[in-house]
């Protein structure tokens, strides 16, 4: 670890105090989690898209060896179902009822009819996971098949299946922002116009760790505990218990020990979560659940999915005036706790991006299709914007005949504009974007571009550049901005520190790791502003007994909300430990200097002064202490800030296509990406790594595929394919620094921000290798076969 005078330097590259357990397998996951006396779990998903549940007969299950329970939605009749927190603001929208009037998600088990292939119908528990499982497939279920939709646009179609009756034409909400009448008149007074038509293909996350849950239920306390694998323990504890099971608050402990990833799949409520305390309870037992990777796919939230019209204008020498986008985004079956925020607000109020664009105007249509529900995935909302953005500037630049890079400088935000409205509803906090591309550009040698392609043709090969460049809103709250954008609940971040009498400090934080080295980066954020080593900072989350209150971890909130209230906790310590030390000295406050972990008398260090350590005893004693002055040190501040966060960053993806075979190869990678004040290098750099594979992913080869029946085809990972080792690309990483002003830390959020514009670099590049071919659009993602079949459209590569 780097030191300075025994301290951790925020900024600095350290070791992951992490690692070791996660290398050595000695990290405790839900998996991990065995209580005496534990029951299994197993849960039974329809196995068609769209049914009317005629009955089910559970006897034959219900007789089999090792099963303890069998019940189906009749069981949980007083069971609420699942809430959405948050629904498109400032429109009118449909969801199915919740009984205090929120917008109902889902039921833990549906009772009346599936909606999508995997819909949870009935459940078994047994002895073990095996008998379980087995007793699944004795479950007789009889259906009468319905209509099936899988496509937002079609669903919102006249005569389309209907899958709620609360949403007529399957349509959750008509969003809009902007301003449509100057961008209506922008585009139709343009020297020229660019359209294109795009498929944002649904995609899954895979994180390494499926979903579980363990529930246990004490009869005689009443209390229920749940361990699951979740991003937001605190706030699963109030959507479970008030909204959903309707028991006091302050019996429900949620705990989130170690988690193998999410990318936002693992904030959201599930059945399970419900399912496992329920069945804890009946049968005075703890109960545990934990998926499969083929239940992964066909039960968690899933990515992406638009499908969009996308339309530039602007001037011959390169000046963009106007962009409008019209956008169906699939809710799949059900609205997941945050899925049609995702979808609208994310989505739509970024799509201008970097550019300083005359007007802007988007639409979404928010509908409920024959599929797995929505919600977030890494870059959620951003990625889909910055994938339609980019494209169209690629595409204007080759309209008007100038290279993309000119196209991108020319309409840049300027330094001097910020805060800058972007006219859809975000105001960018800072940046300086043309500093940030030309780096990328000069990183990449993309003025040496036109050599590399001719010295590819002659190893049978087509080389592209591609560029992306993007700006994502990061750092959810500010908590009143969020309730206008339809978001129900507060967004804000905690944290409390507490000084134990021999010096060292326990640190409790509301958000919840899934893998971002939290325990690491805030011991560095505590240590740097008391002047203590790192080593005696303990950090705790993910248990709501200890921690907190919080929101968790999403949207690349943890370091720019949870690090600011750690930097505003330590410095009311601080400033606790000066008052003490005021008392103690018996002099005026303002003479005690606090400084690099000691505390003196300002002008008498070496005979008024104690350590960190002696300090923290003294007040621990309370001897001599004022009234004013309590014992011990306990400080605990709540952070929500005035505005989000903007990070941004500029790609450049190199590829070469194989003439012969169509097959894409990734030849190298520049990303240069400005998160504001980074905390820990070498954190954020394995962040920026995995998010540009994950959005390589998307670009090249992942697609949630269903067919004409409703049926998900890609449900292992058989057919549903991955980046592997093989395919990821030589790496040229590089940053700028512009703090944000709305934190102390002048942090932005890192932890998903370059998953959002590979994709767009990706697609770039490949149409760029065969633009010569009159290639101007190819969706994603781009196989060998989509790329062979544009290299040979009479179908002979010979």
């Amino acid at each position: 670890m780097t030191m300075t005078e025994g301290r951790a330097v925020l900024g600095e590259p350290s070791d992951c105090r992490e690692d070791p357990q996660l290398l050595r397998g000695e990290a405790t996951f839900v998996g991990d989690v065995t209580l005496p006396r534990m029951a299994h779990m197993a849960i039974l998903g329809a196995d068609r898209a769209h049914a009317t549940i005629k009955g089910i007969d559970t006897s034959a299950a219900e007789a089999l060896p090792g099963v303890l329970s069998v019940a189906t939605a009749a069981d949980f009749a007083d069971v609420m179902p699942m809430p959405c927190i948050w629904i498109p603001g400032g429109v009118e929208s449909h969801f199915p009822p919740h009984p205090y009037g929120l917008p109902g998600a889902r039921p833990v088990l549906t009772g009346d009819k599936v909606r999508h292939y995997g819909d949870p119908i009935a459940l078994v528990v047994a002895e073990t996971p095996r008998q379980a499982h087995a007793a699944l497939k004795a479950i007789r279920v009889d259906y009468e098949d319905l209509p099936v939709v899988t496509l937002a646009d079609e669903a919102v179609k006249d005569g389309a299946p209907q899958l709620h009756e609360a949403v007529p034409n399957n349509l959750n909400a008509y969003w809009t922002c902007g301003e449509k009448e100057l961008t209506d008149q922008a585009i139709a007074e343009a020297e020229v116009v660019v359209e294109l038509d795009l498929v944002n293909q649904r995609t899954i996350n895979s994180p390494i760790e499926p979903r579980g849950a363990v529930g246990n239920y004490e009869a005689a306390t009443g209390d229920y505990t749940l361990y699951a694998s979740t991003q937001g323990p605190h706030n699963h504890r109030f959507l479970l218990a008030a909204l959903v099971l309707g028991i006091p608050f302050n019996k429900l402990r949620v705990i989130a020990p170690t988690v193998g990833g999410s990318f936002g799949t693992k904030g959201y409520l599930y059945p399970d979560m419900a399912l496992v305390l329920l069945m804890s309870k009946k049968l005075g037992r703890p109960v545990k659940w934990v998926d499969t990777r083929t239940g992964l796919m066909n039960s968690t939230v899933q990515g992406r999915d638009h499908r969009q019209h996308v339309t530039l204008a602007g001037t011959r020498d390169g000046k963009m005036t106007g962009l409008r986008a019209t956008s169906y985004a699939n809710l799949g079956a059900y609205p997941s706790t945050i899925g049609p925020g995702v979808a609208t607000a994310l989505m739509g109020r970024s799509i201008s991006g970097m550019y300083a664009i005359g007007a802007s105007f988007c639409e979404v249509y928010a509908a409920f299709t024959n599929t797995v529900s929505l919600g977030a995935q890494r870059g959620s909302g951003r990625a889909e914007a910055t994938f339609l953005m980019e494209r169209l500037v690629d595409r204007y630049a080759a309209e008007i005949g100038m290279d993309p890079a000119e196209v991108r400088l020319k309409n840049l935000v300027p330094d001097d504009a910020f805060p800058y409205e972007n006219g859809l509803g975000w105001t960018y906090d800072s940046g300086s974007y043309r500093e940030n591309l030309d780096k990328a550009l000069a990183l990449s040698g993309y003025s040496d571009m036109a050599a590399r392609k001719a010295e590819a043709r002659t190893r049978g090969k087509r080389l592209g550049v591609g560029l992306a460049c993007y700006v994502a809103i990061c750092g959810v709250g500010p908590s009143t901005r969020m309730s206008k954008e339809g978001m129900l609940g507060g967004t804000w971040e905690s944290s409390n520190i507490r000084v134990h009498p021999t010096g060292e400090v326990s640190a409790t934080v509301g958000s919840a790791s899934t893998g971002q080295s939290h325990y690491t980066v805030y011991a560095q954020v505590v240590a740097q502003e008391l002047g203590i080593d790192p080593s005696l900072v303990q950090v705790m989350e993910g248990d709501t007994l200890r921690a907190p209150y919080g929101q968790g971890t999403y949207g690349s909130r943890s370091y720019s909300m949870a690090g600011p209230s750690l930097a505003l906790t330590a410095r009311k310590v601080k400033e606790k430990m000066r008052r003490g030390a005021a008392a103690l000295f018996d002099v005026d406050v303002d003479k005690v200097v606090y400084q690099d972990g000691k505390i003196f008398v300002q002008g008498e260090e070496e005979t008024k002064s104690k350590s960190f350590a002696d300090l923290a005893m003294a007040l621990w004693y309370g001897w001599g202490l004022p009234p004013e002055v309590e014992p011990t040190v306990d400080e605990t501040t709540f952070f929500d800030p005035p505005d989000f966060n903007y990070p941004f960053g500029s790609h450049v993806a190199v590829v070469e296509i194989d003439e012969l075979t169509g097959v894409t190869e990734v030849v190298s990678y520049t990303a240069v990406d400005d998160a504001g004040n980074i905390g820990n290098p070498t954190i954020v750099k394995g962040q920026i790594e995995g998010s540009i594979v994950h959005g390589l992913g998307q670009a090249l080869m992942e697609h949630a595929v269903y067919d004409e029946e409703g049926i998900l085809v890609t449900a292992d990972l058989r057919n549903y394919a991955l980046p592997r080792a093989a395919d990821v690309p030589f790496f040229q990483l590089d940053r700028t620094v512009t703090p944000t002003p709305h934190n102390v830390l002048g942090a932005k959020g890192a932890g998903e921000i370059a998953t959002v514009p590979p994709a767009a670099a990706l697609v770039n590049a490949v149409v760029d290798a065969l633009s010569d071919l009159g290639v101007q659009h190819i969706d994603m993602p781009i196989t060998p076969e989509k790329v062979w079949r544009r290299l040979y459209p009479e179908g002979d590569s010979q």
